[in-house]
């Protein structure tokens, strides 16, 4: 698979990319389920929770924050997650969009 030329696409395609690149996972799907369970939490408590290693865990936490799902804020020696919001209502209106242009088509596409 050849390098994406990204300077090739605009800026918002290329964050909405990032976005769903982060949530193509299946653990990244499960931190955010947990996430959505509490208010907020520590690595540890994930760690426990998913039955993954820490370092994998950190990992995918590393992901989602880099591409703005997650926030972490330190709280003494720990970093504590929880969800962005806004992130969640950017992936909302992408797919609010794409239903809204496909209902305005309404052709038998295929």
């Amino acid at each position: 698979m050849g390098t994406t030329k990204v300077e090739n696409y605009s800026t918002e395609q290329n964050e909405t990319a990032s976005v769903l690149k982060a949530l193509g996972h299946p653990a990244r799907i499960a931190v955010i389920d947990y996430l959505l369970t509490v208010d907020s939490c520590i690595c540890g408590d994930i760690v426990n929770e998913l039955n993954l290693a820490q370092p994998t865990i950190s990992q995918h936490l590393k992901e989602l924050k880099n591409a703005g799902i997650i926030k972490g804020n330190t709280e003494g020696n720990a970093i504590c997650y929880c969800i962005n919001e806004a992130a969640i209502e950017e992936i909302r209106d992408y797919f609010s969009h794409i239903l809204s242009r496909l209902n305005s088509k309404k052709s038998d596409c295929c």
